[in-house]
């Protein structure tokens, strides 16, 4: 499949698939501020065009970077359309909110044209559905669940209702690339910290990540923070980052909220992880070789991520990411979606590459 067919594949799966429509609905376009270095123009450009071919009226507002209170402009223009696409953070703030009667609302996470060119974006969306919703099933009925990681995560409990995490988002996600967030408050143990502390993309501050120094454990007790453990440097860094975020937004800085793997290995992320880790952690969460926590604020998501990497999570002992990869051949519901989905099949066979220089 050449580049041109790719990006064509690709956006039909966004338009029509994930965003239900057709010819002679509306979209609204949020296309965010290339220069803010999160989305390229090319991304929204490119959608914009192939959105009006196909006979779609379609606006465009532009933004700048998120600020933690409604765009007055945005809610007005989503009344006038039959869907709102979200090429722009400002749409990750809401995506626990109910949206607008009738309305579909659609995060986009495609960042660059690469990106949306990519097995990432082509892979059905219909087939990253069943296949979600297969996880799901699978890890709400666990009665033991175990994550680990080569650092050292030791983390056990129980899924309980993979709905008791404040329900999925509102606002459909494509890619979509992660299991509904499973309750926290069930589990204890240790989480291996290491690289960034980052933002969820819930609401943004300064400052937005936190670089580790040195490797630590965050040590939880049914679903709270009970401590750090570790280099005693790094240590007093983080509690200091998690006074400052709870202080900002007056939360509870212990709760450890929720978790969630990811379940897409078509993603990979090219760009150097220093220039920007929120910029990373906030991508790479969709890959399976992510895991990542929700602490610091008794909702979903919270406000600040703990990402671990390789995870291995068994369901009453039977590894269902083992390292970093879905063991989708496991089970029964999985089996079944990749007989289903052929597609599906060649992806996992073939995962893609990086997730950071």
């Amino acid at each position: 499949m050449s580049d041109g067919d790719a990006r064509t594949r690709a956006i039909d799966n966004l338009l029509f698939d994930c965003a239900g429509l057709s010819r002679g609905g509306s979209l609204l376009l949020v296309r965010e501020d290339p220069a803010l270095g999160w989305y390229d123009r090319e991304v929204a450009d490119a959608i914009f065009e192939a959105a009006r071919k196909h006979g779609i009226e379609t606006e465009i507002v532009a933004v700048g970077a998120p600020q933690n209170r409604p765009n007055a402009a945005v809610s007005d223009a989503m009344l006038r359309h039959d869907c709102t696409l979200f090429i722009a953070r400002l749409g990750d703030q809401d995506r626990f909110a109910s949206p607008p009667p009738g309305k579909t609302l659609v995060m986009c996470y495609l960042r660059t044209l690469d990106m949306l060119g990519s097995r990432f974006a082509t892979v059905s969306y219909a087939a990253t559905v069943a296949l979600k919703q297969a996880l799901d099933r699978l890890l709400a009925r666990a009665r033991r669940i175990e994550i680990s990681c080569p650092l050292g995560t030791d983390c056990r409990g129980e899924a309980g209702s993979t709905d008791t995490a404040g329900s999925d988002v509102s606002v459909r996600r494509f890619p979509l690339g992660v299991v509904t967030p499973i309750d926290a408050h069930r589990f204890s143990g240790r989480v291996a910290l290491a690289n960034y502390l980052t933002p969820t993309g819930s609401r943004v501050y300064e400052p937005a990540w936190l670089a580790l120094d040195a490797e630590i454990f965050a040590r939880v007790d049914s679903g709270r923070i009970v401590e750090f453990d570790g280099d005693p440097e790094t240590v007093a860094s983080v509690e200091r980052h998690y006074r400052a975020v709870a202080a900002r937004f007056d939360i509870d800085p212990a709760v450890v909220h929720s978790w969630h793997a990811g379940l897409h290995p078509g993603l990979s992320y090219r760009q150097a992880i220093a220039d920007n880790p929120d910029r990373w952690s906030n991508t790479i969460f969709n890959h399976p070789r992510i895991l990542h926590f929700h602490t610091c604020g008794d909702y979903a998501p919270g406000e600040i991520c703990w990402i671990v990497r390789d995870p291995t999570v068994t369901l009453d002992g039977e590894p269902l990411w083992d390292e970093g990869r879905l063991r989708l051949e496991r089970f029964h519901e999985t089996r079944a979606c990749l007989e289903q989905w052929p597609e599906l099949e060649r992806l996992y066979r073939e995962p893609a590459g990086s997730l950071g220089a």
